[in-house]
């Protein structure tokens, strides 16, 4: 996360440190964020804005739909992190996705998107697993990884161990599979001055997009 505010400051032109978090989930990334800018937070999922606001009772969290919220104010940084970005699915809602965000940005605001693997990087058809242990605690999280066009299908199965028992439960998430020309198209036509990391946070890159200072973006 280091990197995040290295790159917030090489790049931001807008003078004031107000951050909004698109798609922040459970409030995971707003500790550190909140160490550096003015964050607000804004997810759809009524269930992991409840865990954010017991996490981060100072924080204001919003619900709302990251292709069509409307904050009726602008902050100087939005982020879209841990491929929040590819839950869209479709490229038309990538498009309003993303001038949603920009609209909500000052001049010389910046935009910083982790996204979902693009088509090519996406691996069809392989085993991931992930396994936590504590002195009380077991996780294992399994799920092979599957697509059809345009789309990759993670069915993801947990089996959860306590000393008070042991739980099973499976989610399905889909999530959009758009390749750099995808984002470089919408980034470019939210009128933004885009910049590729190609690094980013955890290997799938960052889209840096800075709104011009001589213009501001309506609303949308």
């Amino acid at each position: 996360m280091a990197k995040l505010h290295r790159l917030i400051q090489r790049y931001k032109r807008s003078p004031g440190n107000s951050l909004l978090d698109v798609g922040c989930g459970t409030g995971g990334h707003i500790p550190y964020l909140s160490r550096h800018y003015q964050v607000e937070g804004l997810d759809m999922n009524p269930r992991m804005l409840k865990i954010a606001r017991h996490k981060q009772p100072g924080i204001y969290f919003h619900k709302a739909d990251m292709t069509r919220f409307d904050l009726k104010r602008k902050f100087d940084i939005v982020v879209s992190l841990f491929s929040a970005i590819g839950s869209v699915k479709t490229k038309s809602k990538l498009e309003s996705s993303v001038r949603n965000m920009a609209s909500h940005l000052r001049p010389g605001g910046v935009l910083i998107i982790e996204p979902w693997f693009t088509p090519e990087a996406f691996k069809r058809g392989t085993l991931h697993s992930l396994f936590v242990e504590r002195p009380e605690l077991r996780i294992a999280r399994m799920n092979i990884s599957r697509a059809r066009p345009g789309v990759s299908i993670l069915d993801v199965h947990y089996m959860v161990g306590t000393p008070r028992g042991i739980r099973y439960f499976n989610e399905l998430l889909e999530l959009g599979l758009f390749t750099r020309a995808d984002y470089q198209k919408v980034l470019e036509g939210s009128r933004l001055t885009v910049h590729y990391d190609p690094a980013g946070l955890t290997g799938r890159g960052l889209y840096i997009g800075v709104v011009p200072v001589s213009r501001a973006l309506s609303p949308p």
